[in-house]
């Protein structure tokens, strides 16, 4: 077996040697004959040239597979940058997106503030929330808006684009609280219509403030409209506070018309109080003759 491998070892490096003398000598044959410059061989290069170019076209399909697979290589990493570009230009997009929102919001609340139709007689100063003080035991807001500056003053009523909100409680220079109609403290005098029936809104740190004293509870249904009544003088009469419900207590509460949970420009209107009566006997005219028979003599001597 070694004398068997010994000579085909033999027999192989002379047939490898003469191989590669005969490549070496035809590429240099060849490279002989491409730079000869004379007119006969130049249409022996022609000739040459037609007759191993297309026969060699199953030579060249690697090379254009594999120039195809590097352009396609680089097509999709272009494709990639181009869609990570586009992904940031979708994050900036949502971005002024969420602010075009807002201000669209913020322009339709102001709109729902001009279209209130107020008393005649009333005028408002429209204020920003600053910030929302609410708690577990006290529900408020502050307004950008104050007394030194904008006239405020204490137990004016406050409503956004929609219905009552609360009364003015607490005056600063330039800021102003507001108490709102679900706060413990509040209490609000109130007309259920269509029926005309007389009750008092009272709040309970609940989004559902209650009706009390009702005078004729068979007369309310849930849905009905109810207005402030302007008993009391705190708040001028019909401005709208909200809807009748009944509640899972039996209770019947009262689904506010102001939206509590967008509350950002909000409308202190301005009520002028009316006059303390300083003198009673004034308004009393002179007593009639039989009026006066009536009276005790002491009385009708004083």
């Amino acid at each position: 077996m070694a004398r068997q491998n010994g000579a085909n070892e033999d027999y192989i490096k002379p047939i490898r040697r003469l191989v590669v003398s005969m490549l070496v000598l035809c590429l240099f044959a060849l490279f002989v004959l491409w730079r000869i410059d004379s007119p006969r061989v130049e249409r022996l290069r022609a000739e040459l040239v037609d007759w191993v170019v297309p026969n060699m076209d199953w030579a060249l399909v690697p090379v254009t597979e594999t120039v195809k697979l590097v352009r396609g290589f680089q097509s999709y990493a272009a494709l990639q940058r181009q869609n990570r570009d586009l992904r940031d230009e979708l994050q900036q997009m949502k971005a002024w997106k969420e602010a075009a929102l807002q201000l669209e919001q913020e322009n339709a609340k102001l709109l729902d503030l001009n279209r209130v139709r107020l008393d005649p007689a009333l005028t408002v100063v429209t204020g920003q929330v600053l910030a929302d003080s609410g708690s577990p035991f006290r529900q408020s807001l502050l307004l950008n808006v104050g007394g030194a500056r904008d006239g405020i003053k204490d137990g004016w009523a406050v409503t956004d684009g929609l219905g009552l909100v609360g009364r003015i409680s607490g005056v600063g220079d330039k800021s102003s609280r507001v108490l709102l109609l679900t706060d413990n403290t509040s209490r609000v005098p109130v007309t259920i219509q269509p029926s005309g029936q007389r009750a008092m809104l009272s709040g309970d740190n609940s989004s559902l403030p209650v009706l009390d004293f009702i005078e004729d509870v068979e007369e309310v249904r849930p849905g009905d409209r109810v207005v402030s009544s302007g008993d009391g003088g705190v708040f001028p009469a019909g401005l709208l506070v909200g809807n009748v419900v009944l509640a899972r207590d039996g209770r019947l509460r009262l689904r506010l018309a102001a939206d509590y949970e967008r509350l950002e420009f909000l409308r202190v209107l301005r009520s002028q109080r009316k006059e303390p009566i300083t003198a009673p006997s004034s308004l009393i005219g002179p007593l009639l003759p039989e009026a006066r028979l009536e009276m005790p003599e002491e009385a009708a001597d004083g």
